[in-house]
């Protein structure tokens, strides 16, 4: 009896083609697990007066350059830790397709001063504008 198999030369095509298979797809899925590790939430934008604020009291110099800043709902505000911190904020839905394609980095100087606040992030009238084409609250993600 013979035995018929495929030439050697085919077996290891295969192989490599199964390999750069399962690299793309590796590739893939951890690209779309990276993509997901912000939360959700919602922003809208907030008129001046900006001073004075709960992080830095009058003092102009809390503010940082570009003026991309935003106060957080109780949620972020974490006792007054969250003074100083940034978020990498995207828009990703609201009425008429508001959202710009680009995301911007905002720091916070202040708690919001509504109660209960309108949304998760309220962002300076700069840093809201940058994220949307309209001035209606949208659906964000962000991400510390």
């Amino acid at each position: 009896m013979i035995k018929v198999g495929k030439p050697k030369g085919q077996q290891v095509m295969r192989t490599r083609a199964m390999s750069a298979t399962f690299l793309v797809m590796y590739c893939v899925l951890l690209f779309d697990v990276v993509g997901v590790l912000g939360d959700v939430g919602t922003a809208a934008s907030y008129d001046p007066p900006y001073l004075p604020t709960r992080c830095g009291g009058y003092s102009e110099d809390q503010f940082p350059p570009g003026d991309l800043f935003a106060a957080v709902s109780d949620g972020l505000w974490d006792n007054g830790a969250s003074c100083g911190r940034k978020y990498r904020v995207r828009c990703i839905s609201g009425p008429k397709r508001p959202c710009k394609v680009r995301s911007k980095v905002v720091q916070v100087v202040d708690l919001c001063s509504h109660d209960p606040c309108p949304a998760t992030l309220q962002l300076s009238n700069k840093a809201f504008t940058a994220i949307s084409k309209i001035d209606a609250k949208v659906n964000v993600e962000y991400a510390q």
